[in-house]
């Protein structure tokens, strides 16, 4: 919520809102058919699968209404059904009565965003605070701070806040999956069981993405066509796909005749072997390579079918809702804008634009020092399972 706004606890937790026929409005000669939500309203849908409507209780089929958000304005509208004389379709129309009640319910609880400022309210309070007569910034225009708005978020994402998501999704038979929108870097990949227990997948160094494949004739030499290199599938990624990660990390199946007879004197009696774990090769949860040029993820044949969490870092631009700035780290952004801006202008003294670039590296420090979210109890409970006693 912006500083110049403030929301009830009615209008946090409420998801559910209620008209009167009789708040309706005309459409198309159509009398209380459009019902428009109020700016009050916190949680308002985006698209027609993110609520469900009732009349009186009963629920109505996406056919009976259709759902708009032109200029910024959520409405539902009531529509009549034809009447096919020809299929003796004599379904009735929806028609809503002064007296009917309509309840538009949301699906998903969205509750704890107060922690946050939306990148449109941090614009409107700063125009508001920092911008105009006798203050930091005489005149600025409104889209000159909203670019270094969206740039600034961007630095604070990575560095500061580390906005993380985290996406499930199955693995196709392809074994790659694309990079999401918003991607910056990955934090990790894993494969959960069936009790939800998350299994890492390792980063692999056995295999890698070309981007191309050079086509060659039966002398070696590189084919072109109209003075442009030809260029093929690489057959890497295929072989790879049929490739058994046992071959390389020496596994043999428990169940084999020859294991309890074999595997032990052979390692004992044998030298040149290799000794020490790779975490890489031994391991059952699979490997995965980044195509970093074509923004695809594979992963080996092992994995195929298999539902993985995908945990990665992002950089806060990927909608307009997901552009948000914690409040902790409010004031760095106001500090960092005014920087910013006074830096690419022309005429400002040296010593003004070093004072406001000390300003915000401290702005920043403390709110990377209040987002690290360090709580003594829990740094206790992990070293309770070290080595090592500590007093706590």
């Amino acid at each position: 919520m912006g500083l110049l706004q403030t929301t009830t606890a009615f209008q946090y937790y409420n998801k559910t809102k209620l008209f009167q026929g009789s708040e309706g409005s005309e459409v198309n000669s159509i009398p209380r058919c459009k019902f428009t939500f109020p700016d009050g309203f916190l949680y308002k849908p985006k698209t027609i699968s993110d609520f469900t409507v009732k009349l009186n209780n009963q629920v109505q089929g996406a056919d009976n209404y259709t759902f708009s958000t032109a200029n910024g304005k959520v409405s539902i509208t009531f529509v009549k059904k034809t009447v096919d004389y020809i299929n003796s379709d004599l379904s009735s129309s929806v028609t809503i009565a002064s007296a009917d009640v309509i309840t538009i319910s949301l699906h998903n609880d969205v509750v704890g965003n107060y922690r946050y400022v939306s990148l449109k309210d941090l614009v409107s309070n700063f125009m508001v605070g920092y911008v105009g007569d006798g203050k930091l910034v005489n005149s600025v225009k409104r889209s000159e701070v909203l670019f270094h708005a969206k740039r600034i978020l961007q630095e604070f994402n990575y560095d500061i806040n580390r906005t993380e998501k985290i996406q499930e999704i199955e693995i196709p038979p392809s074994l790659s999956i694309p990079m999401p929108q918003d991607y910056v870097n990955y934090v990790r990949l894993s494969w959960f069981d069936n009790g939800g227990v998350e299994h890492i997948i390792y980063p692999s160094r056995l295999t890698s993405k070309p981007s191309q494949s050079i086509l060659q004739d039966s002398d070696y030499e590189y084919l072109f066509t109209d003075e442009s290199l030809l260029t093929g599938e690489p057959r890497i990624s295929e072989n790879f796909k049929d490739f058994d990660l046992h071959n390389v990390s020496g596994s043999l199946n428990s169940n084999d005749y020859f294991y309890n007879q074999t595997y032990h004197t052979d390692r004992v009696a044998n030298t040149g072997l290799r000794y020490g774990l790779e975490p890489e090769v031994s391991q059952h949860n699979g490997v995965f390579v980044i195509d970093e040029l074509n923004g695809k993820i594979s992963f080996s044949s092992d994995l195929k079918d298999r539902s993985i969490t995908f945990k990665y870092l992002s950089d806060g631009l990927a909608t307009d809702d997901e552009m948000k700035i914690h409040k902790f780290a409010e004031d760095g952004m106001y500090k960092s804008l005014v920087f910013n801006i006074l830096s690419t202008r022309a005429g400002v003294p040296e010593f003004v634009i070093n004072r406001y670039r000390k300003e915000r590296k401290a702005a920043m420090r403390n709110a990377k020092i209040r987002l690290s979210n360090f709580k003594s109890s829990e740094i206790a409970q992990v070293m309770r399972g070290k080595s090592k006693q500590i007093k706590h």
